[in-house]
């Protein structure tokens, strides 16, 4: 027994061993092997760039880099790429524009190459795909952003009637209803001394969130303001977690933002599952009166169902119909109050292309209620809105990851690698755009986008290639109806209060906000 007990421990000491070594050197070559192997191979194929640093890659100089910015904000221009994406913007300057930095222990490869960004979107031969998202991030959004392959495909034609043109006219009353409040409530306070000054930042997001909400779910404000409120918390929570290197099984440590996160997770589930049953106890969904997109996803669910009910997982489950409501909310919410803040402060900046921009919208709708025919007619306003797009895109950056062995243009890119495409960068470029690209210039767009980019990938707000976003009309649409209903009523101009400093929190905001003083028109009527 003595000799069985000793060879047991034995043999117990060695498997302990064995699997500590295992773990050692998988540890090792996490954090040290793979990603020195991965830098080697890509400086092989001409890529210049940061050298890896253990563990954390270029996070703590991106981090430090950014904090330094923001600390200050910048002078009154649209030359905003140095501080909004400071790491990437030096990185190019250091090393070209196709350059090397790191995710933690994963490789980043910068690209600034329209051809190779059009090679990269386009995704012909199902060589890229969406970057894996860490599970803490899937608690904010995940949906149609995400997926891939079959699953994408199934998802993007559920989806797509939704947004449909016929679909959007519907929508036209929901936005006009939210943008006829704020222009009262605006009304109001410019009444006594025919001007105000407001902080338009905080004002644009409630509007945009009771648009969202009643586009969406054809809620009241209340539910769709609770949802932002989590959401908005959770984004910010998100950006820490995107700025901290990913380690496996971190999630399932409770600590205080896990637990929060979960909870903000669970909370926004407790209440879009609360919405979608009663809108599919509704009897009104499946009917032509139906107009908001929850009832349309519904509907056209049910469809895609009675089509494929033999296939295997035929159409969304209810999980899926909330991640991908959850997806539409921050989205539309986050693209469209972007849009509006910064054109507004842009307008207030250029105020001829202001005056420009009102008095088409005059000549279109007086003071009468801005029509779906007549917006997709307003030349200059969608020109302006184009540029702001240009000098202020919602998302400054896009990514892709590769999966296998691939070869981009001259490059050959092993499974593993991050491709980072600054949306900002570019349309910023001297290259592409002129010695003007800094300036604020509508006419760039007056023959159209296609026209104003030569054809190149050069122009992508709303990213490009399949996977475009599916509520691009929705957003562009929405942004026309509360620019042309804030010039029928007000001239705007910046406060001297107003302090420049965009920056990136998921999307690009005003650090300090947005500071304008109203005028109330004369020839207004207010309703």
């Amino acid at each position: 027994m003595n000799m069985i007990g000793e060879y047991f421990f034995i043999s117990s000491a060695f498997l302990i061993f064995g699997l500590i070594l295992l773990w050692a050197w998988r540890f090792l070559n996490w954090v040290w092997l793979k990603p020195k192997k991965l830098e080697r191979f890509l400086r092989e194929q001409g890529i210049k760039g940061h050298s890896y640093g253990l563990l954390y890659g270029t996070l703590r100089e991106e981090s430090r880099m950014m904090k330094e910015v923001q600390s200050k904000p910048t002078n009154l221009s649209h030359d905003i790429a140095p501080r909004v994406l400071p790491f990437i913007h030096q990185t190019f300057k250091d090393y070209g524009r196709t350059s090397l930095c790191w995710i933690g222990t994963s490789p980043r490869v910068n690209i600034l190459d329209p051809t190779l960004i059009r090679d990269i979107l386009s995704n012909k031969f199902g060589q890229f795909q969406m970057p894996k998202l860490n599970p803490l991030v899937r608690l904010l959004v995940t949906g149609l952003l995400s997926y891939e392959d079959d699953q994408w495909a199934k998802h993007r034609r559920i989806i797509s009637p939704a947004f449909h043109q016929e679909k959007l006219k519907l929508m036209l009353p929901a936005f006009y209803a939210s943008f006829a409040e704020l222009v009262s409530r605006w009304n109001k306070l410019t009444t006594p001394k025919g001007s105000c000054e407001l902080d338009i930042w905080p004002e644009i997001q409630n509007v945009t969130t009771d648009v969202i909400s009643r586009a969406l779910f054809g809620s009241g404000y209340e539910e769709g303001q609770k949802i932002f409120q989590l959401q908005n918390e959770l984004s910010k929570l998100t950006l820490q977690v995107l700025q901290s290197v990913y380690i496996p099984g971190f999630r399932f440590l409770p600590t205080k933002k896990n637990n929060r996160m979960k909870e903000i997770e669970k909370e926004i589930q407790t209440v879009l599952t609360g919405i979608i049953n009663k809108k599919e106890a509704t009897p009104s969904v499946g009917e032509v009166s139906s107009s908001d997109l929850l009832s349309l996803l519904i509907d056209s669910n049910k469809n895609y169902i009675q089509e494929h009910g033999s296939k295997k997982n035929a159409g969304m489950t209810i999980k899926e119909v909330i991640e991908e409501c959850k997806l539409f909310y921050f989205a539309g919410q986050e693209t469209t109050s972007n849009l509006l803040v910064w054109t507004m402060v842009v307008l207030s900046m250029h105020m001829d292309w202001q005056t420009r921009a009102r008095e088409e919208v005059l000549k279109f709708f007086g003071n009468d209620i801005p029509s779906y025919g007549g917006l997709s007619h307003l030349k200059i306003v969608t020109m302006i809105l184009y540029e702001v797009l240009r000098l202020y895109p919602p998302t400054v950056t896009i990514g892709r990851s590769t999966y296998k062995n691939t070869k981009l243009g001259e490059i050959s890119l092993p499974p593993g690698v991050h491709l980072e495409m600054p949306i900002l960068l570019l349309h910023h470029d001297l290259e592409f755009w002129g010695e003007d690209a800094q300036e604020f210039k509508p006419e760039r767009f007056a023959e159209g986008v296609s026209k104003a980019t030569n054809n190149q990938v050069s122009f992508f707000p709303f990213g490009w290639g399949p996977r475009i976003c599916i509520g691009q009309n929705f957003a562009m649409t929405e942004a026309k109806m509360a620019l042309a209903m804030i010039l029928q009523h007000f001239s705007f101009e910046l406060s001297p209060s107003y302090t420049h400093a965009p920056c990136f929190v998921l999307t690009l905001q005003p650090q300090y906000g947005a500071q304008i003083i109203f005028h109330k028109l004369e020839h207004a009527s207010f309703s």
